[in-house]
């Protein structure tokens, strides 16, 4: 019966513990988006995890949505990426890169005018976003046309290029959370009537055209997929969540890729339960399971084989160390919630580890 402390082979790598930290948007990077000395000393601290996934990174440059994230579009990201992947390798640890495009969750103020695109021109409702402007209403999309999708594609191969030159050990593909990819996913954005809306098959048509892409640079056993069927965020929403991770887990299933993270709004809600229940089902590789957790939670979901390791967001903000914790059994490190974003170390990489 696995544990949080049991090895998992996923792809190529064997992780030594089944705690995996979450991709968390940090917004440390500034206005270059290149990676700086705090974000190097952030994911080090932070190595013993079984697998750490960066914050959302921009596969563009006009890709922006949080002022401050990292990018993986041009050679200087490269370098600043490659100095944080040796100081984790140099502790010991493991990164993936998660790629990303905010999609209609980005703001033209934040990417010199451009306005942001969408599956469809269907803006954010009754949320604003942070801008240098202050805090503004989401603007209405500009629905992709049908010739445009591959040079999206093609801004996904790229940074998965970059990210194998930066020396990352994989890449994950945010499907998630109310961004370009999850803009085609689900049918309260998705609109169209073209090869991307629609059926089903039509809307996941975008998400396994990037992963497939993602295949050809990387292998398959060093990319992985998050989507988040349930979670509000974003004005997000599907009419049949069910029969979309069914089909995405067994294209993806079918792919072999490293693994699929299911991103819940709380594990313990009983719709998440049944979908990640799906995933198990349809996904024959690796399954990691996102949303909530504590310690017990993890234990218990990993002792009845409902997933393949845990992905801790919050707890890992506060305690670098966290398999120590969790292996003492100590108490977490509080989270200062007014330094969740930008700035200095100050609530970032200021936290102190368990030995201290």
């Amino acid at each position: 019966m696995p544990t949080l402390f049991t090895p998992l082979q996923v792809g190529e790598l064997l992780l030594p513990n089944r705690i995996v930290m979450a991709p968390l948007t940090r917004a440390r990077a500034g206005a270059t988006h290149i990676p700086n000395d705090m974000m190097v000393d952030y994911y080090s601290q932070r190595a013993s995890s079984g697998l750490i996934m960066t914050e959302c990174t921009m596969v563009d440059a006009h890709a922006c949505a949080f002022m401050g994230e990292g990018g993986i579009y041009s050679p200087a990201h490269v370098a600043g990426w490659k100095r944080v992947t040796e100081a984790v390798h140099a502790k010991g640890g493991r990164i993936f890169l998660q790629i990303w495009h905010p999609g209609r969750a980005a703001h033209s103020l934040l990417n010199e005018g451009e306005q942001p695109v969408s599956s469809s021109a269907k803006a954010i409702r009754n949320e604003t976003t942070h801008t240098p402007q202050g805090d503004q209403p989401y603007e209405i999309p500009r629905a992709l046309r049908t010739e445009e999708i591959p040079r999206y594609v093609a801004m996904f191969t790229l940074a998965a290029q970059n990210a194998k030159q930066a020396g990352f050990d994989g890449i994950q593909i945010h499907g998630a959370h109310g961004y370009l990819i999850d803009n085609f996913l689900r049918d309260g954005v998705n609109a169209r009537t073209d090869a991307y809306g629609g059926s089903i098959p039509n809307r996941a048509r975008f998400l396994l055209e990037i992963t497939d892409s993602a295949i050809s640079v990387w292998g398959a056993e060093c990319v992985a997929v998050r989507i988040s069927p349930l979670v509000p965020f974003n004005d997000m929403v599907d009419s049949q969540p069910e029969a979309l991770v069914t089909y995405v887990a067994q294209e993806l299933s079918r792919r072999k890729i490293a693994f699929l993270e299911i991103r819940h709004e709380n594990h313990a809600l009983p719709a998440e339960q049944a979908i990640l229940e799906i995933a198990r089902r349809q996904f024959q590789g690796v399954l990691m399971s996102n949303g909530s957790y504590t310690r017990e939670s993890g234990e218990s979901t990993l002792a009845r084989g409902a997933a393949d390791a845990i992905v801790y967001g919050r707890p890992y903000i506060a305690n670098p160390d966290l398999v120590e914790h969790f292996a003492q059994q100590a108490p977490l490190n509080a989270v200062n919630y007014d330094r969740l974003y930008g700035g200095g170390p100050d609530g970032y990489s200021d936290y102190p580890p368990l030995a201290s």
